[in-house]
């Protein structure tokens, strides 16, 4: 079989997100024209005060200068900071994802939440796609966790009914990674070839720029048995073993990864007919994948499913961690490789 593999390598600053393209002649983000009956379009970012929530409603704000942004979170200080930046189009709101009432008051007074408040796992409930579907709101998660993603499907009768568009898993990885996968099963039909294998490979150094909500969903999915499929079967494994040393290219080099149970193993087996699929994830300083590796070892499975106790695991790890991106950086590097019986190669 022969390899075909799409590389991704993008570089994470406070309030921006930098990957590979072509040079412009200003520093200017071009905005992006939206059709006149959504240009003025209110929008919900939950988890707004966070990195990952932040950065959306800074993106939205720069590409869309007309949508209303609703940044919407905890941390009044904070939330309000990023509005002043973001100008006249943008309000600051509290809204507890954990209260119905708070939710839904919310949800009613806007036309799309962005649903960026993580982490996602060991979450027992989608409550904010179901309060989205209550209220008649479109909604867009980023999702990374597998159980969570497939809860949230089985709302698709109940969203269709309410006439509520709704999309799962529509960030970095899962997402603009599914949508490489999906390109590359693409391209190998082209030669009547579709791949026999899907490897997903993440890197990041430090947080990544996603603060601590990385760290959370990291430690919580060591407590997770990892589900991968091997010629069409479904296999257990456990959480970060299988080391492999891949090339994220320039910029990025050889990094060792290693398997995670993540949400892209299932759909991409399942929609995309790939018969064996896995995914790792590694990330530097190189020590701390062995940390990781240790704690799946060392510690119970159960006290990694626990949020509360995991929170207190981030806090004890957050300023070391911050200390190291530093020196590190903070990068984010994705590489999808399919392999193939025919030669096929994608630049």
């Amino acid at each position: 079989m022969a390899p075909l593999s799409l590389p991704l390598n993008l570089k994470w600053t406070p309030s921006n997100v930098k990957a590979t393209a072509p040079a412009t002649t200003t520093g200017k983000v071009p905005e992006v024209p939206l059709p006149e009956k959504i240009r003025n379009s209110r929008i919900l970012v939950l988890g707004g005060t966070g990195r990952v929530g932040g950065s959306t409603a800074t993106a939205l704000s720069n590409l869309c200068p007309d949508l209303q942004i609703l940044v919407a979170g905890r941390n009044r200080e904070k939330g309000e900071a990023l509005t002043a930046k973001l100008g006249g189009n943008s309000e600051f709101a509290c809204v507890d994802i954990d209260d119905v009432n708070s939710l839904e008051t919310a949800l009613k007074s806007v036309d799309l939440v962005v649903h960026a408040a993580g982490p996602f796992q060991q979450a027992e409930r989608c409550s904010v796609l179901e309060a989205a579907i209550n209220t008649k709101t479109a909604y867009l998660d980023v999702c990374d966790d597998t159980s969570y993603a497939w809860r949230a499907k089985s709302l698709m009768n109940m969203a269709l009914d309410a006439n509520v568009p709704a999309i799962t898993t529509g960030g970095i990885y899962p997402g603009v990674s599914n949508v490489m996968a999906a390109e590359l099963v693409r391209a190998a039909s082209e030669s009547e070839d579709k791949p026999e294998r899907l490897r997903f490979y993440y890197y990041t150094a430090g947080t990544g720029g996603a603060g601590p909500t990385i760290l959370a969903t990291s430690f919580m999915l060591l407590g997770e048995e990892v589900v991968a499929y091997n010629k069409g079967e479904k296999i257990r494994m456990r959480p970060y073993s299988g080391m492999l040393n891949v090339d994220f290219g320039k910029g990025i080099g050889k990094r060792d990864v290693y398997l995670l149970n993540l949400p892209e193993v299932s759909s991409a087996h399942k929609i995309l007919g790939v018969p064996s699929v896995s995914a790792r994830f590694g990330t530097s300083p190189f020590f701390w994948n062995w940390g990781m590796e240790a704690m799946t070892k060392l510690l119970p499975s159960e006290f990694l499913r626990d949020r509360n106790k995991v929170q207190s695991l981030v806090q004890l790890f957050d300023p070391a961690v911050r200390a190291m991106d530093g020196i590190s950086g903070e990068r984010v590097s994705m590489r999808v490789r399919g392999m193939q019986r025919v030669k096929l190669v994608l630049v």
